[in-house]
């Protein structure tokens, strides 16, 4: 399995979260075995419980254990590691060999997966109305939707020209967005998250509509000036991203002399917050 054809998707049944993979070159879901046997059995050790299945599998001969692929998942502790994968045909058979209450349901859960799959490929625009109707019942308005959609439009078209400017690698997108983030915000994308007192969480989905704006202007700037100059490489596309953020910099420095205060804020549309509690070691 080629991971650069593969798209992540976290997906969630009964509250727990399912990894999975899309292959569009083959148009299927793979999905994490361990956070579905997880789901299935109830066990608090997962990863043992699906060990000693696999194991009992391979001994049976059982044609599954053949099928099975390897991915790499990002885990709890935000590494990537190697997990076990299959598609939903050969989870189905999985499911088989593990006595659960679940079983039913999450059959259901996975058919419709892949309809719903399915159905997307034919007519993009039901995953451009399902993103939507997410951010609605999570509160947001009308306007800030319409913003966070056009936003995700033109950050595509940003690494589409870097792309044409010899940018392919995951690391140097993310260095680029940073040198943005910077000249404006004064921060990087991680700084900013800790800033806001986000985690796993999307930065500009916890962003005001004024921050959202100058993110996408130091963009949108950044994403023309290279379209005129056509800076090669990871040094110059730096240079140009620099440029880009000094010009959303420009706007924030205005806007906030207007106003009297600062537009970076703290808020976030968090529905709790984390509380840090420190370990405290046993030494009898």
């Amino acid at each position: 399995m080629k991971e650069d054809k593969m798209h992540l998707i976290n997906k969630i049944f009964n509250n727990d979260t399912i990894r999975t993979v899309w292959d569009k070159d083959k148009e299927k879901y793979y999905i994490s075995i361990v956070d579905m046997v997880g789901v299935l059995s109830g066990s608090d050790r997962p990863r043992k419980y699906w060990s000693d299945l696999k194991k009992k599998l391979i001994e049976e001969g059982n044609e599954v254990s053949e099928k099975i692929g390897q991915l790499k998942l990002k885990a709890q502790d935000g590494k990537y590691r190697l997990t076990d994968v299959c598609d939903i045909e050969e989870m189905f058979r999985i499911i088989e060999s593990i006595p659960s209450k679940n079983a039913e349901p999450v059959k259901l859960w996975l058919a419709k997966l892949g309809s719903e799959r399915i159905d997307e490929v034919f007519d993009p625009s039901i995953t451009a109305q399902r993103a939507i109707d997410l951010y609605r019942a999570k509160g947001y308005d009308e306007y800030w939707i319409a913003k966070r959609i056009k936003g995700i439009q033109d950050r595509k078209q940003l690494t589409d020209v870097w792309k044409d400017g010899g940018i392919t690698e995951s690391k140097e997108y993310a260095i680029l967005t940073n040198e943005i983030y910077k000249s404006w915000s004064g921060m990087t994308a991680k700084e900013y998250k800790v800033f806001k007192g986000l985690r796993k969480e999307s930065l500009r989905d916890n962003m005001s509509d004024i921050e959202v704006a100058l993110a996408d202007i130091g963009e949108l700037a950044t994403r023309e000036i290279a379209k005129q100059h056509k800076p090669r490489g990871l040094d110059e596309n730096i240079e140009v991203a620099k440029r880009g953020g000094r010009i959303a910099n420009n706007t924030r420095k205005d806007l906030e002399e207007e106003i009297g205060k600062s537009v970076i804020t703290k808020d976030n549309t968090l529905p709790y917050e984390y509380k840090e509690e420190k370990l405290v070691e046993n030494n009898k």
